[in-house]
């Protein structure tokens, strides 16, 4: 007779990745982090796309934020370790350090110690004096533990703010909005406004921001994934709250691919039925769903251009039960 142990990971497959659809497997799989790794952003190189590195954080007191190259394979120099508990991550491009220099940045939550942390892509250089505290004016414990966030530069003034979700939370301002401000002395934060409605149900983590349309989507895993303006100054009315009849349990990561004139998707995962719903940027209409094979995805990345032989049609990144990241051309997932 086959051990409970024997048969766990069988069960775990059944369980987390229940998909009928014609399975569509990686291009590249990474090398493993040694605990649980969570959610990828990707920064394009701008001087050579191959050299594109893969961010993913590994989620647990001991954490880190791997670096990847196109391979999977950890870049040891650019990793970050000794993070507690690291949650989610993201990238911006072109953050104004002072009149002169401009720097792109990565920027993730690590929950235990309360905070966001912030550094310089690609010499992984820390700017934020150790770390940020966020949800400071929260009494409740479990509410002032950082997990989701989305970096949104605006296209009015080039100012680039940092949106935040936590473990737990109210129904209404949820989410914090935090300006990273940058003078002589060095960079800071500052709270310019809460927003965000939250069911009750389960958690808010996956938060994805349209640049360039200048929204915010995040997943309220029980329920759908809601819309706002990610501009603080346009209104904190949601939307749109959508797409919640496409899952069969937790709406999990969002990736927002974007192309010209507004069209591009959303693709998000549909984490127990190991499938990802692939929606409309233009109206958030849903287009199809497709399997990556990959077990209990929590968050995902996509970038658009092209970056290498393999990814000629730019990148998907998703992240596996297995401690680690799927990496696919992305014209395997859409017709581009």
């Amino acid at each position: 007779m086959k051990s409970i142990l024997y048969i766990l990971p069988y069960l775990l497959v059944v369980a987390c990745n229940r998909s009928s659809l014609p399975p569509i497997k990686p291009d590249v799989i990474t090398e493993k982090a040694i605990n649980d790794t969570d959610d990828p952003a990707i920064w394009i190189n701008p001087e050579d796309a191959s050299k594109s590195i893969v961010f993913g954080t590994d989620k647990e007191t001991n954490g880190a934020i791997y670096a990847y190259d196109l391979n999977g394979k950890i870049i040891e120099e650019k990793t970050i370790r000794n993070i507690r508990r690291p949650n989610n991550v993201d990238v911006e491009y072109g953050f104004r350090l002072n009149d002169s220099t401009e720097v792109d940045i990565l920027v993730f939550t690590e929950r235990e110690k309360q905070q966001i942390r912030l550094f310089s892509i690609p010499d992984m250089k820390p700017l934020d004096g150790d770390g940020f505290p966020v949800f400071e004016d929260e009494s409740d414990f479990e509410r002032k533990l950082p997990m989701g966030i989305g970096l949104y530069k605006s296209p009015k003034d080039s100012v680039v703010y940092a949106i935040v979700g936590r473990k737990t939370g109210p129904t209404d301002n949820y989410l914090y909005q935090y300006e990273l401000l940058a003078d002589s002395i060095g960079v800071t934060i500052n709270l310019v406004r809460k927003f965000g409605k939250f069911s009750g149900q389960k958690e808010i983590e996956a938060i994805a921001v349209d640049d360039e349309n200048g929204f915010v989507y995040y997943s309220d895993e029980g329920v759908c994934i809601r819309k706002y303006y990610a501009e603080p100054n346009e209104g904190d009315d949601e939307l749109h709250c959508f797409g919640g009849e496409y899952f069969l349990e937790d709406i999990e990561g969002i990736a927002l691919a974007t192309y010209a004139n507004g069209e591009g998707y959303l693709i998000v995962s549909n984490q127990q039925q190991g499938e990802f719903n692939i929606f409309s940027r233009k109206d958030n209409t849903f287009i199809k769903a497709v399997n990556l094979t990959t077990v209990a995805t929590d968050g995902c990345d996509v970038v658009t251009v092209p970056l290498n032989a393999t990814f000629p049609n730019g990148l998907f990144v998703a992240m596996n039960e297995e401690r680690d990241f799927y990496f696919y051309d992305l014209g395997r997932l859409i017709d581009k």
